[in-house]
């Protein structure tokens, strides 16, 4: 069964990191073994070593070397045996300058020549190795045996059983194994732990799809015509569109700055800020009407989206200055109508006279009232918004009047925006009188 290399991102990491972990507890524990048997080894003939400088040492090694035989019962074996049993070495042979044998583990072997070659120890040299003897492999040492003069009487060789080095070896290795295993396993735990929080934070999503929502992200921020500012806890700017660039007339470095750094205070500030609280906050930049909204984000920081309402503002103050036209007009038409049911009716009474008299005086105030507005106010659009307004007042029963210090002999730059300001004005205190009109109490007809 072929193995599946995981997709999610925390998957892949555990997996790698169990992977690493496995691996340097093998590199490391393969690094310390490699050493451990050679140490072993040089412990084992230093201590060899150490037995046969001690034996050497012996005065009564030395007078027995030279003043009896070599026998299984004289004081040369037993002195060696006394030494061997005592350090647990494996043998302790004395010989003398001729290589042959005084004391020995097997009694048999006393008297006879050395298996291996005793020159360099009789030259006056130690010797350390690791060797087979007819005790069998093993950790010997071998130095010269000297009487009372100086001089060169023999050798000492002690060896010390290569089974003992192997078995210290084997048996480092299960608590050294142990170790490793505790190790790992710590790693192991480490690694899961890593994982679940990479997941968390991540969302369970694999590589493939973080990388398809960071590009997908990059265009929808750099698509939508909405201004969209990210900020991180501490209340720097974490990235910005294009749009929001464009809107809050941001620098080119303003990513990782904090916002009093690149923008003036101001209302905006404090709305980007989340100073102020609500939903769809209007506040102007750089001339522009803009609608805000701030939510903020699990880590503590915010994303304020923008959306550009001054296109729509204007449209909104033509539409009211035009609905303004409209109403002047519908009460022009229902004033004219009433004019012209009123001379009807006279006609029909045969009162022409007062019919005419009638057409003449609202003709000449009409005439007047119009007049009197434009000798003051001399922009056709404001004059006709007056008129229009005057009109209006007159239906709903309020007089609108133009004080006579009233001038306004040259035209504005943008009258637009000032029949707008203006109309607004008129319609809201046509709306204060009207209502303090129709909170007046009746009175009654006598």
């Amino acid at each position: 069964m072929r193995l599946r290399w995981p997709r999610r991102v925390a998957a892949q990491v555990l997996v790698v990191q169990l992977v690493i972990t496995t691996g340097v507890m093998v590199l490391v524990t393969g690094l310390f073994l490699a050493p451990l048997g050679s140490e072993l080894d040089d412990a084992a003939t230093r201590r060899a070593l150490a037995i046969a400088e001690t034996t050497a040492a012996d005065p009564d090694i030395v007078q027995g070397l030279l003043t009896t035989a070599p026998s299984p019962a004289g004081p040369v074996q037993a002195q060696a045996e006394r030494i061997r049993r005592a350090t647990q070495a494996l043998y302790v042979v004395v010989l003398d300058t001729h290589g042959v044998r005084w004391s020995h583990t097997t009694t048999a072997e006393i008297g006879r020549h050395v298996s291996t070659d005793p020159s360099v120890a009789l030259s006056g040299h130690e010797i350390r190795q690791i060797d087979n003897g007819t005790l069998g492999r093993s950790a010997r040492a071998k130095v010269p045996l000297l009487d009372g003069d100086g001089k060169i009487v023999g050798a000492v060789s002690v060896g010390i059983a290569y089974d003992s080095v192997r078995q210290r070896l084997i048996g480092a290795i299960p608590g050294l194994l142990l170790c490793a295993g505790a190790a790992l396993g710590a790693g192991a735990l480490a690694a899961i732990a890593v994982s679940r929080r990479l997941r968390r934070i991540t969302h369970g999503v694999a590589f493939a799809d973080i990388s398809a929502l960071l590009d997908e992200r990059e265009a929808m921020l750099h698509g939508v015509r909405e201004g969209v500012v990210a900020f991180d806890r501490q209340g720097r700017i974490r990235l910005a569109n294009d749009e929001a660039v464009r809107l809050l007339g941001l620098d080119a470095d303003a990513t990782g700055r904090a916002l009093d750094e690149v923008l003036a205070p101001g209302r905006t500030t404090d709305v980007l800020a989340g100073r102020v609280d609500g939903t769809d906050l209007l506040t102007v930049s750089g001339g522009r009407v803009l609608v805000a909204n701030r939510m903020p984000t699990r880590d503590g920081g915010a994303v304020v989206t923008l959306r550009d309402r001054t296109e729509l503002e204007l449209l909104g103050r033509e539409l009211d200055s035009t609905q303004g036209l409209l109403d002047a007009l519908r009460a022009q038409d229902h004033e004219h109508a009433n004019r012209l049911h009123t001379v009807l009716g006279l006609l029909e009474l045969g009162r022409h006279e007062r019919a005419a008299e009638f057409v003449a005086g609202v003709a000449n105030a009409h005439r007047a009232s119009a007049e009197q507005i434009a000798e003051r106010v001399h922009d056709p659009l404001l004059s006709a918004l007056l008129v229009g307004k005057a009109a209006i007042a007159a239906e709903r029963g309020v007089s609108l009047r133009i004080s006579s210090a009233t001038l306004l002999p040259d035209r504005v730059v943008d009258p637009r925006d000032l029949v707008t300001v203006l109309g607004n004005l008129i319609d809201n205190a046509l709306d204060a009188a009207a209502e303090r009109h129709l909170a007046r109490p009746p009175v009654p007809a006598a």
